[in-house]
């Protein structure tokens, strides 16, 4: 089993500053892309950044220019560096990851449980 653990997420005011990380763990053989969404109250899940193995990253024009996707491949981990942050980010910040795992060897995308990002006015 593959298992994505976050951390990094609580209450911040405008215009402060959260690092959320995200380590996966378990049998893994390599990892694609690893992505961070988030999900506010009432709204659907939305793509906020996805780094590839290579580092190609890609953001949601929202978050462009104040949020930082980055991975250490030697770790399993990405991490979501988010300035400047606004009442609107506020959500629940889900880490997604996909690739092969062993025994079997197989495909896998999982996601985090899950960690609250509160920014206040």
């Amino acid at each position: 089993q593959v298992q994505l653990v976050e951390s990094g997420g609580g209450l911040v005011q405008a215009g402060g500053s959260l690092r959320l990380s995200c380590a996966a763990s378990g049998s893994i053989v390599s990892i694609n892309a690893m992505s961070w969404y988030r999900q506010a109250p009432g709204a659907q899940r939305e793509l906020v950044a996805t780094i590839t193995s290579g580092g190609t990253t890609n953001y949601a024009d929202s978050v462009k220019g104040r949020f930082t996707i980055s991975r250490d491949n030697a770790k399993n981990t990405v991490y979501l560096q988010m300035n400047s942050l606004k009442p609107e980010d506020t959500a629940v910040y889900y880490c997604n990851a996909n690739g092969r795992k062993a025994f079997p060897s197989t495909y896998f995308a999982v996601w985090g449980q899950g960690t609250q990002v509160t920014v206040s006015s």
